[in-house]
């Protein structure tokens, strides 16, 4: 390659300093190299130097792939039994997330959303039998913005809750100006609903209709869907890898599937590069495929990813502390990459469009509460509305018993499937004391509905709540209503 590609060096701020090493290094060559002495020379000394059962989740995902591919070529080591067992439990999880999804796919396709699959989740549509390498424990799925609302009906009829711990009438109204949203149900079900595939950071418009105009038809567990091109592929894989520090390595491995696919339009790679901005991700990745696992990347087209990133100036810096590992970080580059992350959260726009405006009351904490009858604690409390329509303050106090935890107090007013406004508060006591809290802000009334409702909500959800150190600290906190006053606006 050195006709085109310059040398590409392992120093800081070159793309190989960004390569993963070690240990991480190791399994990527075990799956990945084609020369099979070889690759299965890296499986065994990894399994030599290190404990399955201390791997991070990122090194089971790349263990799965490595024992789908050399299977009971690794028998004769001792860690074989535990490297099988593992990869039964992870295609289990794989499978049962998949089954929970299938439904819900299926309904959407039958109210007339097109659903795309991407991610790990694309490449088990092109290849049923990748399931057994690929872990796909949740299912990333693409719609149009115009079918989302279709989308989320599905999964809130069909029992999905919502990760965030807001209720369905708050995400509702907010559809528009969120890029995804992350749904579980059960044991094994997760479903990551997207209306945009990329980062708030890596926005095109114009490649977000392209991404549809280039998708092809495929088919997961019986359900008609569309996937990303190879192109789309391997440019999603980048700019989701090279945001986290690998937190997710078996991204290389979907790269070097699809590049190995022969069919990737190396134009359309490199305008997605451009238009999206990821220019240095896609250098530190490439470039590791081609010259340290001997992926065939086209020279021109590497040569150009290259020449792209050397480009970027400055800004080349904090997406390298971005793509490196985080196994390779010191206490320097700790503090770098997180300044970095910060300078690209700020960049990016997490939301598409405030509409209607999001109406946050915070709570303000009061020493004495109007004489009330108390009643016992609950989590939802209907307030009868004046039968006069218009606009009016609406004041609120409440008491609520907190765990001796810091944490947020979340709370909502709904009225049926309109939400009305989000109640929050921070405790920064670990007392665990009473609080009497004081909300107010504004109202519409239509004169015609009779009753708000006051309702508490977790600050995140999950799937059990049989641990009390999670419900103390993200919870919902039962109330009680100690006073609901309208006034006239002035």
């Amino acid at each position: 390659m050195a006709a085109l590609l310059r040398r590409i060096s392992r120093r800081f701020p070159d793309y190989g300093w960004s390569w993963p090493t070690g240990g991480l290094d190791q399994l990527l060559k075990a799956a990945l190299l084609a020369d099979e002495v070889a690759a299965r020379h890296a499986a065994t000394r990894w399994l030599s130097e290190h404990d399955i059962d201390q791997a991070s989740f990122r090194e089971h995902r790349l263990l799965a792939a490595i024992s789908d591919r050399f299977g009971k070529a690794l028998a004769g080591h001792p860690a074989y039994p535990r490297l099988v067992g593992l990869q039964k439990m992870l295609w289990t999880k794989s499978r049962m997330a998949m089954r929970e999804a299938e439904p819900a796919l299926r309904a959407m396709t039958d109210a007339g959303c097109t659903v795309m699959l991407i991610k790990g989740a694309s490449r088990i549509a092109l290849n049923a039998s990748a399931q057994r390498g690929r872990v796909a424990h949740d299912i990333d799925i693409l719609v149009r913005p115009r079918d989302l609302q279709a989308a989320f009906d599905v999964l809130r009829g069909r029992d999905w809750q919502i990760a965030t711990g807001v209720s369905p009438q708050y995400l509702r109204t907010r559809l528009a100006s969120l890029r995804s949203m992350n749904f579980f149900k059960g044991n094994f079900g997760d479903i990551d609903l997207h209306q945009l595939a990329y980062d708030g950071s890596q926005q095109s418009s114009e490649d977000d209709l392209a991404i549809w105009q280039r998708a092809a038809a495929a088919e997961f567990s019986g359900v008609r869907v569309v996937v990303p091109s190879s192109a789309d592929r391997i440019a999603l894989a980048i700019a989701h890898g090279g945001l986290d520090a690998h937190t997710h390595s078996d991204w290389l491995v979907d790269c070097a599937v699809a590049i190995r696919g022969g069919d990737v339009d190396w134009d359309v790679f490199l305008d997605i590069v451009a238009k999206r901005g990821i220019e240095v991700a896609a250098a530190v990745a490439l470039s590791y495929l081609a010259l340290e696992i001997g992926v065939a990347v086209p020279e021109a087209a590497l040569a150009r990813v290259v020449g792209m990133a050397d480009g970027t100036g400055l800004s080349r810096w904090s997406a390298m502390l971005q793509a490196k590992p985080r196994t390779d970080f010191g206490r320097l580059v700790w503090l770098s990459r997180g300044f970095a992350k910060q300078l690209r959260l700020k960049r990016k726009s997490g939301r598409l469009r405030q509409e209607p405006a999001a109406k946050a009351w915070r709570g303000k904490r009061v020493s004495r509460a109007p004489q009330a009858v108390r009643s016992p604690p609950v989590f939802s409390q209907a307030i009868p509305c004046p039968k006069a329509p218009g606009e009016m303050m609406l004041d609120i106090v409440v008491s609520v018993g907190v765990p001796p935890v810091r944490r947020r107090i979340e709370m909502e007013i709904n009225a049926g499937d309109d939400h009305v406004a989000r109640l929050r508060a921070m405790v920064i006591s670990r007392s665990g004391k009473e609080r009497l809290l004081h909300f107010r802000g504004q109202v519409t009334l239509d004169g015609e509905r009779q009753t708000l409702t006051l309702e508490a909500r977790p600050s995140r959800q999950f799937r059990q709540w049989d641990d009390a150190k999670a419900v103390a600290a993200y919870g919902a906190l039962p109330f009680q209503l100690i006073s609901a006053e309208f006034s006239p606006l002035r």
